[in-house]
């Protein structure tokens, strides 16, 4: 652990425990709660073409995390502390089978046994204002912390969130290092092709609920060096009658370049990101709106929408994959079309896809859900070549156990298919089984 995140750890353990008067210790401790959730993941991505090697990852692991909340402290100004711990274990990997950290952290030639981190936040409350210092999983239109794996991704710095108007909802913050999901160490921030680390992203925005069926968006994102990034959102639900509703989804983002990434000197130091941009230079350059539309009858979800993306270079959110730590890469995107294989965030690609999901619970079922979605992306401009095309076909199918011995145990497949001109082809397979257990 680096010093600045021994810092920061310890930082938000004195903030929260040095206001503890025996009295005050009461709400703080009645309020808590602890859960370990326990995810055991088999996965099996296969590359179809292309010369990289190995062509196939295989790994099967088995993740625990333990999470910590507590409530606060009596007064007019409460203070707390969560907690989490990360534990992997690996089950079954080899040579050949390892592709540097995708899901479990590298050592030496291989997959490590085993990998673990920790991380507490510190926090105050004041009405309905929170305020929270240290290890944050932040879920926003401009920042998504990844779970796509294992183990969530992390990140380390400050943020608020204020409640104090009705049905207004505003968010802050601050990050300043990463902790990707398959790592145990924390870095500096970047985008993917960016090889110098940034300390701080800022982020604000609000949701506002107009109405009980309409929920509007705003956020700001800001990686220094890198790029700017607007967001707009608008969600609706029309309810037709009892069992039937139609839901309409649509999405802006513009981002522009920022600090290094502006100049020609300060994307040759680094500060560039990879794939097509307009100026064949790195510099971030991009407009994306997407718009979806789902009709639900019972158990019946049909969805329609499509995404548009400018050419100015590919969408672009964290992701430190080509820092020194590989670990760090990975990353979860606030798009549709963010599935099992690709994203379909390609420079100049048009997306258009359909999902159908139906809940079994419809049919006297419950915790039996099964999805299917097909995407297909035109018009993709790459470094060498343009119009270039995309597909993508994924299958989700899962169950929660609802009696038994084994009750709320979840399990679910995964199943992925891509073809692609502008990157290697691809199947992929995921199999999970997870639990929580509610400790207190």
């Amino acid at each position: 652990m680096n010093k600045t995140a021994f810092t920061l750890q310890h930082a938000s353990l004195l903030i929260a425990t040095g206001c503890l008067s025996p009295l005050a210790q009461a709400d703080f401790i009645s309020d808590s709660h602890a859960t370990l959730a326990l995810r055991n993941l088999y996965f099996n991505s296969d590359n179809r073409d292309g010369a990289a090697a190995p062509s196939k990852t295989e790994e099967w692991a088995q993740g625990f995390l333990l999470n910590y909340t507590s409530g606060y402290t009596a007064g007019t100004v409460g203070f707390g502390l969560d907690a989490m711990g990360l534990l992997g274990l690996t089950l079954d990997s080899g040579a050949g089978r390892h592709v540097g950290s995708t899901m479990i952290p590298s050592s030496g030639d291989g997959a490590a046994d085993q990998w673990a981190s920790a991380g507490a936040t510190a926090k105050i409350r004041m009405s309905n204002t929170e305020l929270k210092y240290g290890t944050l999983l932040p879920k926003i239109p401009v920042l998504m912390s990844s779970d796509g794996r294992l183990l969530p991704q992390s990140f380390q710095g400050g943020q608020v969130q204020f409640k104090e108007i009705d049905n207004l909802t505003f968010v802050g913050g601050a990050l300043e290092h990463a902790t990707g999901r398959g790592s145990t160490d924390r870095t500096g921030l970047a985008v993917p092709g960016g090889t110098q680390a940034s300390n701080k992203f800022y982020y604000a925005g609000a949701d506002y609920k107009a109405t009980p069926a309409l929920t509007l968006q705003y956020y700001v994102g800001n990686l220094d060096d890198y790029y700017t990034q607007h967001f707009a959102g608008l969600t609706h639900v029309w309810a037709l009658n009892d069992i039937s509703s139609l839901s309409s989804d649509l999405r802006y983002f513009r981002t522009l370049s920022s600090g290094a990434n502006g100049s020609s000197a300060g994307r040759a130091d680094g500060y560039r990101t990879t794939g097509y941009t307009s100026g064949q230079d790195g510099e971030i350059d991009n407009s994306l709106w997407s718009a979806a539309f789902t009709y639900k009858l019972g158990g019946h979800a049909a969805t329609l929408g499509f995404q548009s993306l400018s050419d100015g270079s590919n969408f672009m959110q964290l992701n430190q994959g080509n820092l020194p730590d590989k670990g760090a890469g990975g990353s979860s995107l606030y798009l549709w079309t963010d599935r099992l294989l690709m994203s379909f965030n390609r420079a100049g690609e048009r997306t258009a896809f359909g999902q159908y999901l139906y809940d079994f619970a419809a049919m006297g079922v419950p915790g039996l859900k099964a999805s299917v979605i097909y995407l297909n992306g035109q018009g993709i401009r790459t470094q060498n070549a343009g119009d270039q095309s995309e597909w993508e076909r994924d299958i989700s199918l899962d169950y929660v156990i609802q009696s038994g011995t084994f009750k709320g145990v979840a399990l679910a497949w995964r199943n992925g298919m891509s073809r692609s001109q502008a990157t290697r082809d691809g199947d992929q397979n995921r199999l999970i089984v997870s639990y929580t257990l509610a400790l207190f």
